[in-house]
């Protein structure tokens, strides 16, 4: 390849040939070259400008934003606290709730097998008053009646009590001058209650104050 020198136009001398060694290995040291870097004739491309960096914040706003996110995370703490204790309050209220059922259910059933049991509980008690309560009888009959004390049943009516209808059940009306207020006088039949249940009335004659004449001055005291 030949080239003409820069500035001159003599075309009566020759060209001067000029020699490009593109080998990779230098035959001397046995090094590698470095290629040149071809000329491409134009200018050195300008670097360019970087942009300019957002300024960084500054400690102040760094901790607001710090302070925020705790304040925020504490918010949702107490929230998340108050609504297990919450379910905790309603949990224990429900376990409340359910052992008060079941002990009342339990109570029922009770009630219900005592008052079955009220039968022979009357007849016991007419062995016992006719003296046919002897031998292997009686003992069955105090173990039913330690049974039944356990199980919380209470026998009621008694001669000299005072007459209350809520418990008592009157089948005889009499007047006494030994009384004062409504008595029972006679006991048909015991009563019996569970607990506060009530399981059956008293059977009793009551007697009451006796009715003063209408000839008799209430305020007229007989001297002695």
């Amino acid at each position: 390849m030949t080239e003409r020198p820069e500035g001159t136009d003599r075309p009566d001398e020759p060209d001067r040939v000029v020699v490009r060694d593109k080998r990779r290995i230098d035959p001397v040291t046995g090094a590698a070259r470095t290629p040149a870097p071809a000329d491409t004739g134009s200018r050195p491309s300008t670097p360019s400008t970087p942009s300019t960096p957002s300024a960084p914040s500054t400690p102040d706003e760094g901790a607001a934003d710090v302070a925020a996110e705790v304040a925020a995370l504490r918010d949702d703490v107490a929230e998340r606290t108050a609504d297990l204790q919450r379910v905790q309050a309603e949990y224990a209220n429900y376990r409340k709730r359910a052992e008060r059922d079941r002990l009342a259910a339990g109570e029922v059933a009770i009630s219900r097998v005592l008052t079955e049991m009220l039968p022979v509980l009357d007849d016991i008690d007419r062995a016992r008053q006719h003296g046919d309560l002897t031998g292997a009888l009686k003992a069955v009959a105090d173990h039913l009646d330690s049974i039944f004390s356990k199980l919380g049943l209470q026998a009621f009516g008694e001669v000299g009590d005072p007459f209350d209808p809520a418990i008592h059940e009157a089948v005889l009306h009499t007047e006494s001058d030994d009384v004062s207020e409504p008595t029972c006088t006679t006991v048909m039949r015991q009563g019996y209650r569970h607990g506060e249940r009530l399981l059956r009335p008293a059977m009793v004659g009551v007697s009451e104050p006796a009715t003063p004449t209408d000839d008799a001055d209430p305020n007229v005291v007989d001297e002695p």
